[in-house]
């Protein structure tokens, strides 16, 4: 994507209604008014909050948030040029129950209060395979810590992924660390009983996964 691109998502995310851009000190302060206060201040409801982190384009978000129009959606990245393009189509597609926050996602507790998110949804994250660099996973122990922090008592977290590597990595660290493994599927395209929301929906660059013959792989748990 061209400079020049980057910067006109960047004037149009400032404009669009249903992106929050933060900054780090705001977050970081404590201070941040829309912890919890989602429900009331964005929302205008108590329906169930959903957050997509890493959510790329917003592919996800959008897809789930006209699937479920009964919970409320949100898209964490870093990149707003890149989800600047789920943010259009939700205003477009007149969408109310879905929203995105570019942040990093290891300021997440800052965002959202404790127990203020029913379900986290991580989708195809960079594993990073690299040894030394197992603090960026997302489903490392700290990461882990922060999203019980602001789940509810009984909320869950979905990954879906292509690399076998960080499915088998989040699942040692799963049984190891004592936590609840809801669901584990190594190719939901091929195995039966995967759920709908995981089939139903594809990414960009699943497609693209799939016309290789990768497998899609899939985890459901809870943080004890």
């Amino acid at each position: 994507m061209g400079s020049k691109n980057k910067l006109k998502r960047f004037k149009e995310n400032d404009t669009f209604t249903n992106v929050f851009q933060p900054t780090r000190d705001a977050l970081v302060s404590g201070n941040y008014e829309l912890k919890a206060q989602w429900h009331s201040k964005f929302f205008k409801n108590n329906n169930p909050i959903v957050l997509e982190l890493g959510c790329g384009k917003g592919e996800y978000s959008v897809a789930l948030a006209k699937k479920y129009p009964n919970k409320n959606f949100i898209g964490v990245d870093i990149k707003g040029a890149r989800f600047w393009r789920g943010a259009k189509t939700a205003l477009e597609e007149n969408l109310p129950n879905v929203a995105f926050l570019r942040t990093q996602i290891e300021l997440i507790d800052h965002a959202f209060a404790k127990n203020e998110v029913d379900e986290i949804w991580i989708t195809f994250p960079d594993p990073q395979i690299k040894y030394k660099r197992t603090k960026h996973r997302l489903t490392n122990a700290e990461f882990l810590n922060r999203y019980k922090h602001i789940l509810k008592p009984d909320g869950v977290v979905n990954l879906k992924t292509d690399s076998e590597f960080m499915h088998g990595y989040t699942l040692g660290l799963l049984h190891g660390a004592g936590h609840e493994v809801l669901y584990a599927n190594h190719n939901v395209y091929k195995q039966e009983g995967s759920p709908e929301e995981v089939t139903s929906i594809q990414t960009f660059y699943e497609s693209q996964y799939l016309k290789q013959n990768k497998p899609i792989t899939f985890v459901r748990f809870k943080i004890n």
